[in-house]
């Protein structure tokens, strides 16, 4: 698909973040969206399975669940049967505390569903800092019984200044468990945003990480991590931002977003309890400025051509610039690092 055709945005995404929840059982340091109680007038039943149907008359071929924690709420596994009684593709990304066989039964019985499991280190310390004691045994439990199910597996791990050393290991440790890995990108948003100087990684880690990236084929990253592509993964995935393009995000109470990074009121897209998923997603001013955004204070960088000033979320939480260009972009810290080592020169 080429960039051009992307960048006009489609008939409709190819896939759908949907935050169906903000109820979470874990408090997570690096939570995208602060969960823990659920939203004040979150989505119904009623209106959830409203929405599946809107979303199969706009022909998205996915829908990625997340939250808060999308088991928590008690009729996910309805909304997820109404998904695939319609051939739409699901991708569930829980903590693994609330995964047991009979779960993992009753989701096996369909094709069209594949799980992630979020841990945040290879090692039980490392991953319960960040998301509370106990849980990395927990979720080591969880991808057991996933893995000897048909259900495709992944852990998904965010990438942070006490993990990035850990990546290799959580690599080798994936195929041991017979899933495999995706690493997400830590964006200073929710909770995140509480602690981003600490978590955080370091311009060199970054840069540590794109190296060991290439030499990765087989690690997911979504668009996670476009800016920091290398030559050798440029063709795995997107090199620009897909919001409002290839996808886009509804939130617990119907608010439709660029993406799960924006769920802000400056960048609501529409509500869904006043105009339709088609309507917001073809008429939307947010959505048309996202479309039409150019980064192009980085059209004279060297990398252009691969990530096209990086994530407009990163820009907006740290410079409040949706043009500003991403931060954290590899040439930039490659920059950063020259100009720390001229300073201590």
């Amino acid at each position: 698909m080429s960039n051009k055709y992307v960048e006009m945005g489609m008939r409709s995404p190819v896939n759908l973040t949907w935050e169906v929840s903000l109820a979470c059982n874990l408090r997570c340091t690096t939570c995208l969206s602060s969960s823990g109680e659920p939203a004040h007038g979150e989505l119904n039943t009623a209106e959830a399975l409203n929405l599946v149907e809107q979303v199969h008359k706009a022909k998205v071929f996915q829908i990625n669940f997340g939250g808060g924690e999308p088991f928590m709420r008690p009729d996910f596994e309805q909304i997820l049967d109404a998904c695939h009684e319609r051939g739409i593709m699901t991708c569930i990304s829980t903590n693994g505390t609330l995964i047991d066989a009979a779960r993992v039964q009753r989701l096996s019985k369909t094709r069209l569903v594949a799980i992630q499991v979020s841990m945040d280190g290879a090692t039980e310390e490392t991953c319960d800092a960040i998301r509370g004691k106990g849980v990395y045994r927990r979720a080591i439990e969880a991808l057991k019984l996933l893995a000897a199910s048909k259900i495709p597996t992944s852990i998904n791990t965010v990438l942070t200044k006490q993990n990035a050393d850990e990546i290799p290991a959580m690599h080798t440790m994936a195929h041991e468990l017979g899933v495999s890995l995706r690493v997400s990108r830590f964006r200073p948003s929710g909770r995140g945003a509480d602690n981003w100087e600490d978590l955080r990684p370091t311009p060199a880690q970054l840069i540590a990480f794109s190296d060991w990236l290439a030499n990765s084929g087989d690690v997911r990253t979504g668009d996670s991590f476009f800016s920091l592509t290398s030559q050798e993964r440029q063709g795995l995935g997107l090199n620009l931002c897909g919001a409002a393009k290839l996808t886009c995000c509804v939130g617990p109470t119907g608010n439709m977003y660029p993406c799960a990074f924006l769920q802000t009121e400056r960048f609501k897209a529409g509500s869904l309890r006043e105009q339709t998923f088609q309507q917001i997603w073809d008429s939307s001013e947010i959505y048309d400025s996202f479309r039409s955004l150019r980064i192009h204070s980085c059209e004279e960088c060297q990398r252009f051509d691969q990530c096209h000033g990086g994530c407009p979320a990163v820009a907006w939480h740290l410079k409040n610039d949706l043009n500003g260009g991403d931060p954290e972009c590899l040439e930039r810290c490659v920059t950063s690092i020259a100009d720390a080592n001229k300073a201590a020169a």
